[in-house]
């Protein structure tokens, strides 16, 4: 198990490697000249110029990746044009807000999507089967934009029960929660009665019903357990996936988060803020595919045998 672990490791870094790589040239990609939008449509020449030599833009792209790169191993990932701040002191003020609504959401989709899988392969083909799944496919296929739009003038403008957008309350976090965590509970209920489908066919499920066991202690006791081996490992690829898709929830919400930080950003051509947000996502998004790895192997040890 220890050499699984390492090898996992190891496999790590020449994946972020070439996040670094490109996240980096991915921003050098953007239509326009940075160094004319950070000095301003009515700067003259010399002061863009000025600019310019201060953002490094002048050299060459390899020596501009060899400074990033000696950056990010000093934890300097540079400063803003905007504010005039480093690019790390704005991320560690947004992130923890991006985390939150991450694991809000995740809790949302956990909370629906699991139970709602389990009854529905319990009741196969039956009325709720249907329209759990209606629903799974509705979530799935909804615009995240969209869907928090339509609730934001429902709850709020219309009902007025929920505050539409920022942060503050526990109340501001319900809307933007429910609106990422759609498509992840769609996906994990989906899977999760897929699942629980495949295992209640297997004979030891058929074994522990011939022996007189109650019906939910054969569900919850024998086959949920088993099931529950690629729910866990499909939630964790979609706490990664909520981890970039929170950009667009931050928007309509106006939650303060690193999404939002992001998109004003690339508005601006603030070089420094948008490398450094896209690379503090994907290197998130690697770490959680990480994590999943490693506890997949303690829940199925049939993969750290192989």
């Amino acid at each position: 198990m220890v050499w699984y672990i390492v090898r996992r490791v190891l496999l790590v870094v020449p994946t972020l490697l070439g996040v670094s790589f490109a996240v980096f040239a991915m921003v050098r990609l953007i239509p326009g000249d940075p160094a004319l939008a950070m000095a301003g449509p009515h700067a003259t020449p010399e002061y863009v110029r000025q600019v310019r030599l201060d953002l490094g833009l002048d050299e060459p792209l390899h020596v501009q990746y060899g400074r990033f790169m000696a950056g990010l191993v000093r934890g300097d990932l540079g400063r803003s044009s905007r504010p005039r701040r480093p690019v790390a002191a704005e991320l560690w003020d947004r992130f923890p807000n991006t985390v939150e609504l991450t694991l809000a959401s995740m809790f949302v989709a956990t909370l629906f999507g699991v139970p709602a899988g389990i009854i529905s392969a319990t009741k196969r083909y039956s009325i709720f089967d249907s329209v759990t799944m209606l629903i799974a496919l509705l979530g799935v296929s909804m615009p995240v934009f969209w869907l928090g739009l339509m609730l934001m003038l429902l709850f709020s403008v219309t009902l007025g029960w929920l505050p539409s957008v920022g942060r503050g309350t526990l109340l501001h976090l319900v809307l933007p929660a429910v609106t990422l965590g759609a498509s992840s509970m769609a996906f994990v209920a989906r899977i999760t009665r897929s699942s629980m489908l495949e295992v209640l066919r297997q004979d030891y499920v058929t074994t522990a019903r011939a022996k007189g066991l109650r019906e939910g202690w054969v569900i919850y006791r024998h086959a949920l357990k088993n099931a529950l081996i690629p729910v866990v490992t499909v939630m964790g690829l979609q706490l990664g996936i909520l981890l970039g898709g929170a950009v667009l929830t931050e928007t309509v919400f106006a939650w303060p988060g690193v999404g939002r930080l992001m998109v004003d950003s690339i508005g601006a051509r603030d070089y420094a803020v948008v490398q450094g947000t896209v690379l503090l996502l994907a290197v998130a998004f690697v770490l959680v595919n990480l994590l999943v790895d490693l506890t997949y192997g303690f829940l199925d040890p049939r993969i750290k045998y192989n």
